[in-house]
C-alpha cells in the first residue's frame, strides 16, 4: 500500500486542475471582458458604461455556473459541433450511414 506525503498530494492536487479565472473558464472570461471593454471604451456614454459593467456581471455568472457543472463543457460543446456531420443523431435498421464531407480528412 502507498502512503501519501503532504508534498506528493498537494502536486498531484495542484496538476489536476483545469485552467480558470474567477472559477469559469479562463479564455471565456477573457472574451467577455474583452467584450465588455470594447463597448465601455468604443461608446463612451454613461449607458453604454452600465451595459458593459452589466454585460460583464452576467457573462461572469454564467460561465461560474457552467464551470461549476462541467470545467471543459466548451470543449466538448467544440468537439460535438466538430464532430456533427460524422454522427448523425439518428437511429434505425434502414438508414444508411452518414456521408463523410468532401473536407473531411
Amino acid at each position: 500500500m502507498r502512503y501519501w506525503t503532504r508534498s506528493a498530494l498537494l502536486r498531484y492536487n495542484i496538476s489536476a486542475f483545469f485552467s480558470s479565472l474567477l472559477g469559469a473558464d479562463r479564455e471565456m472570461v477573457i472574451f467577455v471582458g474583452l467584450i465588455s471593454a470594447i463597448l465601455v471604451f468604443a461608446l463612451v456614454t454613461w449607458w453604454s458604461i452600465m451595459l458593459g459593467i452589466g454585460l460583464w456581471l452576467v457573462g461572469v455568472a454564467l460561465l461560474v455556473r457552467m464551470g461549476k457543472e462541467d470545467p471543459q463543457m466548451r470543449k466538448v460543446y467544440l468537439r460535438h459541433v466538430r464532430y456533427q456531420a460524422f454522427y448523425p443523431a439518428k437511429g434505425g435498421l434502414r438508414l444508411s450511414g452518414a456521408r463523410l464531407p468532401r473536407g473531411w480528412r
